[in-house]
């Protein structure tokens, strides 16, 4: 599958790609930045996956269940049907939300009689080392003895013998496969798996039943803002830039990047956008990300953190994997952490902005806020001047990058409303003249006027 067609199901703990065919060909468990279970979408023959098969005659089908992230992929052939619901159960349980890190394959049965083949091909720890599997009394169990020991259960209420060495399976009720990172507890049965499922698109449903409407490309904005959710991480409030790694930005090359990560921009760019979407609780939840990561007043903000509040996050390079479309190198880890890019203030600082508008905030957390600010204006301050890496990350030589001097003159700005939202007129006077000085950098030296544009950094005609 060469063109990235794929359903995305989650439940903010991590996530998983499913394909037109019903295929899962990316899971990391049990966390979004863990090693993968299934990763054919970066090798197609090392990598792992979880097919359904049938045959030619079926036509097969995709969509999600509306205002949800449930996947729906139907296989019809005649008066033969079934539907796939592939979900991540989530649902609020004793006042949190039960997330745990499982898949639920729930075969919907339609009509006639079905069948289809299961190709379960589990390669953990991103395929370094052999996966076994054994049928034991109520599960099939997939486990690594080489390297770093690694396990994942199959739970079925099909054949187990059926799902592991791929018979025919012929359906005539519904059923189930639930694939978990743990070794379950209670009893598995269809009646459960059916219940996590209706309890999960409620979940959905509420959530969906909150975004603001708009008169014009509604459906677009809900799949968009469904999507933008999955990528939150429950246990810390960081927002991921995306579920997967190694993605090249052009097939061939080289520039594939491990975005498993907590960019301080990107994720300050989805909070900005879920806020205007009507979840409010999302800033809450990533401002208090920024309190637990924020370094002590001396000590520099890192453009990237790791979803767990990392601070280190060594790239290494995973050379027995071909890549996508054989786009070499697999990458894990992201050396970027060290960069500096002066746009992440600006950013940062309009979600600190809408905090102290949008909420009723505490004077610790308010106090923290404004520390914070402070001390960002500071940074600008000191560092503003200075070329730095961008908003793209160029691994060679520093510019002075437009993008990022505007997003300084931010940065001021945000700060100086907030200055004025708590009444400190000091800081108001003190920093206008900063803001002012930016401004007028970048008129001076952003604008051509052969082009009659701003440019992407000073002196170019880009």
């Amino acid at each position: 599958m060469n063109n990235l067609d794929y359903g995305i199901i989650g439940n903010c703990h991590t996530a998983a790609l499913v394909s037109k065919n019903g295929s899962i060909d990316w899971f990391c468990l049990p966390n979004f930045d863990s090693a993968f279970v299934f990763g054919a979408l970066l090798d197609k023959e090392k990598g792992g996956h979880f097919k359904i098969l049938v045959d030619d005659t079926y036509t097969i089908t995709q969509s999600y269940i509306p205002n949800t992230n449930i996947l729906n992929t139907r296989f019809k052939s005649g008066e033969n049907e079934f539907e796939l619901l592939d979900f991540m159960p989530r649902y609020k349980k004793d006042l949190t939300y039960h997330n745990p890190p499982d898949i639920v394959r729930y075969f919907k049965h339609i009509s006639g009689k079905p069948s289809f083949r299961v190709d379960y091909n589990p390669k953990l720890e991103y395929a370094r080392y052999k996966t076994h599997n054994i049928i034991q009394e109520d599960y099939i169990k997939s486990y690594t003895e080489e390297g770093e020991y690694d396990s994942l259960y199959v739970y079925t209420d099909f054949s187990r013998e059926a799902v592991l060495h791929g018979d025919t399976i012929t359906l005539e009720k519904s059923g189930f496969i639930l694939i978990t990172y743990n070794q379950k507890i209670l009893h598995q049965t269809l009646n459960s798996q059916y219940l996590k499922l209706q309890k999960t698109k409620v979940y959905w449903l509420n959530w969906s039943d909150e975004i603001t409407r708009y008169s014009k490309y509604q459906e677009q904005i809900m799949r968009s803002a469904l999507a933008l959710k999955l990528l939150t991480y429950d246990k810390t409030g960081a927002v991921l830039a995306a579920a997967t790694t190694s993605l090249p930005e052009t097939i061939g090359e080289e520039r594939n990047w491990d975005y498993r990560f907590c960019w301080i921009r990107d994720s300050s760019m989805v909070i900005s956008t879920l806020t205007k979407l009507g979840h409010l609780n999302t800033v809450k939840r990533f401002v208090n990300f920024i309190l637990d990561i924020i370094p002590d007043k001396d000590e520099k903000i890192q453009i990237m953190y790791g979803i767990d509040r990392q601070k280190t996050l060594t790239e290494e390079e995973l050379s027995h994997l071909s890549g996508y479309e054989n786009s070499y190198p697999v990458r894990i880890g992201n050396a970027a952490y060290t960069q500096k890019q002066n746009d992440i203030y600006g950013v940062l600082m309009d979600v600190i902005l809408q905090h102290f508008r949008l909420f009723e905030t505490s004077l610790g957390i308010g106090e923290n806020l404004w520390t914070i600010t402070r001390s960002i204006v500071h940074t600008v301050e000191k560092n503003w001047r200075k070329p730095d890496k961008g908003i793209w990350e160029i691994r060679t030589e520093d510019k002075h990058f437009t993008f990022s001097k505007v997003l300084c003159w931010v940065a001021i700005d945000r700060a100086i409303s907030v200055a004025k939202l708590i009444h400190k007129q000091k800081y108001v006077e003190e920093w206008q003249p900063l803001a002012d000085e930016i401004k007028a950098d970048i008129e001076a030296n952003a604008w051509d006027e052969e082009t009659q544009s701003y440019t992407q950094f000073y002196g170019s005609k880009d």
